[in-house]
């Protein structure tokens, strides 16, 4: 089984991801060979939450210039957490 930390690389902070706070979802980036029951699991443990819904996202890589340079930021997934009501997670709250 792996660890949690290593599921759940980062919370997404943005505007959005902020407005939806409100709704009770959440979203983090995870890693990208991450099934949907593993993440589950992890939010679980990490934040002593019950998630209610999951739903991910597959980000393709983006083509970027640098000069006479060309390249790919990297793929990336993302998950989007619904819990319950009267849970809530402290990291988003606080900021």
């Amino acid at each position: 089984m792996k660890d949690p930390r290593d599921i759940i690389l980062s919370p997404i902070v943005s505007e959005k991801s902020y407005s939806m706070v409100r709704d009770k979802r959440y979203s983090f980036y995870i890693d990208i060979r991450a099934k949907k029951s593993e993440v589950k699991r992890a939010i679980e443990q990490v934040f002593n939450v019950k998630v209610l819904k999951i739903s991910t996202i597959n980000v393709k890589p983006k083509p970027k210039k640098l000069g006479r340079s060309i390249g790919k930021n990297s793929r990336r997934k993302k998950a989007v957490v619904t819990i319950g009501k009267k849970d809530k997670i402290e990291f988003f709250e606080s900021i």
